[in-house]
């Protein structure tokens, strides 16, 4: 006489046994294969890759992107309108993201500097006044 499982209550988060996920089963079979790349990673990867160019009769070997920026840049100066005018917004785009965060990330930490400084200028003034000049030969 087979032994029967013992009672199991399909309920909420407790699926019937017979369709749960197998050991070492995936559950999405025709999913995405292990190991893919998506397009931002496989443009990364093209992009970092280091090719030889000739410059100024010398080869030297730089990244696919720095060829492709010089390359730009280079048709730009030629005289390529359209590619000048995507230079100049992109470079527009570049100095305001410096200045953002350059004064996103001075204004924190420079801002308890300078406070520090002030107090220390407060301080000195506050004993100079109390104390007389402390260097009479500045006095004027």
């Amino acid at each position: 006489m087979p032994s029967e499982p013992p009672e199991y209550d399909v309920r909420y988060k407790k699926p019937p046994q017979s369709s749960r996920f197998k050991k070492g089963e995936s559950g999405n079979p025709n999913g995405r294969p292990r190991g893919s790349k998506n397009l931002a990673t496989l443009f990364e990867k093209e992009l970092r890759e280091r090719v030889l160019v000739n410059e100024n009769g010398r080869r030297r070997s730089i990244t696919k992107q720095e060829a492709m920026v010089k390359h730009l840049v280079n048709k730009a100066l030629s005289g390529d309108r359209r590619l000048l005018q995507l230079m100049l917004e992109e470079i527009r785009l570049l100095e305001m993201r410096a200045a953002s965060t350059a004064t996103a990330s001075i204004d924190e930490a420079d801002q308890q500097v300078m406070h520090q400084i002030q107090e220390r200028l407060r301080r000195a003034a506050q004993a100079e006044g109390e104390d007389g000049p402390e260097n009479p030969t500045h006095a004027g």
